[in-house]
Order: structure tokens, then C-alpha cells, then sequence
């Protein structure tokens, strides 16, 4: 077993949310893992870990993975990172709004998006009970699928990582 204190402290996490819904089946974290440049930004996986100490440390390990992303990226966001434990095909409406209400608790120091599980009918849902949410469809004003954007990301940097492999002569590309 995981001793959490020790965990947040080594890596300087800020906070870790537990959020729990008896009438949805919610049970889910937040981790917030640095806000120095600017609120958590981080996507909202929806996944049934096979333990409790596997979901906090996913999603421990990806609140601060997302710090650096974000730095990386130049945006003004910090590092944060959402988990709601249970199988995507579990989710209902209930579970999503109670987990926008726990969101929402943290006024605006983090905002969550789609990630592995979770979909743009999922953040219309979490939006109904929190401003601070993102990846809402086109036709509600928001920026649509995320995952042209991500897939391009992606590209570029395989594309980034080559062009440097061949500079330092440690690629037979």
C-alpha cells in the first residue's frame, strides 16, 4: 500500500481530492499537481484500476506529467489530472454531474477535458454542474474533438525527435 502524505510531498503535489456519490457510483480522484503557472489543466480518465493504489497512483503520476506538458507547450496552465474509477460503460448522467459538483468545489484551480474512457457527451454532462470544464463540442462553443489536435502533437513530436536523433548522429533513420 501507497502512504499517500509521503507520495504528495516528494513531488510537491498540491492537493488530491477524493470524490465519492453513494446514489451515482461515484468514486473518483483529482490530483493537482503544481499551479504556479496558471490553474490544473488535465483530462478526466474514466477507468477501473484493479486497485485503489493503482488509481492513485495513475493518476498521481499523470497530474504531474501534465505540469510539464503544459510548461512544455508555453500554455499558462499547470499540472492536474482527473480519474474516475469505473469501467466506461458504467458512467451515467449522475455520476458526471456529482463529479462536475466536486469540481466545481475547487473554484477554477482545475478544469477537465476528455481523456481515455471519458467523451464530449461526458463533459456537456460534467459542464451542466461546472463552469470548469473543457472539450465541449463546436455547436455549444467549445473546440470540438480533441484527438485531431493530439494525433498532430503526436506527429510533430516523433517528427522532433528524429530530426534530433540525426543532429547527434544516434540514428541510422
Amino acid at each position: 500500500m501507497m502512504e499517500i502524505f509521503p507520495e504528495l510531498n516528494k513531488e510537491d503535489y498540491e492537493q488530491l481530492l477524493f470524490c465519492t456519490d453513494s446514489s451515482s457510483g461515484l468514486n473518483a480522484l483529482v490530483a493537482i499537481h503544481d499551479t504556479s503557472l496558471g490553474p490544473a489543466l488535465g483530462g478526466c480518465r474514466i477507468w477501473p484500476h484493479e486497485s485503489e493504489t493503482d488509481a492513485l497512483f495513475d493518476v498521481l503520476r499523470l497530474a504531474r506529467a501534465m505540469t510539464y506538458k503544459n510548461a512544455a507547450a508555453g500554455l499558462n496552465f499547470g499540472g492536474g489530472k482527473a480519474l474516475i474509477w469505473a469501467n466506461s460503460n458504467q458512467k451515467n448522467e449522475g455520476m458526471l454531474r456529482s463529479f462536475g459538483r466536486h469540481i466545481d468545489s475547487l473554484g477554477g484551480r482545475y478544469i477537465t477535458t476528455e481523456d481515455v474512457g471519458s467523451s464530449q457527451e461526458d463533459m456537456v454532462a460534467i459542464r451542466q454542474t461546472t463552469r470548469y470544464v473543457l472539450g465541449l463540442p463546436t455547436s455549444l462553443g467549445g473546440s470540438g474533438d480533441p484527438s485531431k489536435a493530439t494525433g498532430f502533437g503526436i506527429w510533430n513530436g516523433m517528427k522532433a525527435c528524429i530530426q534530433e536523433l540525426k543532429k547527434t548522429g544516434n540514428a541510422s533513420i
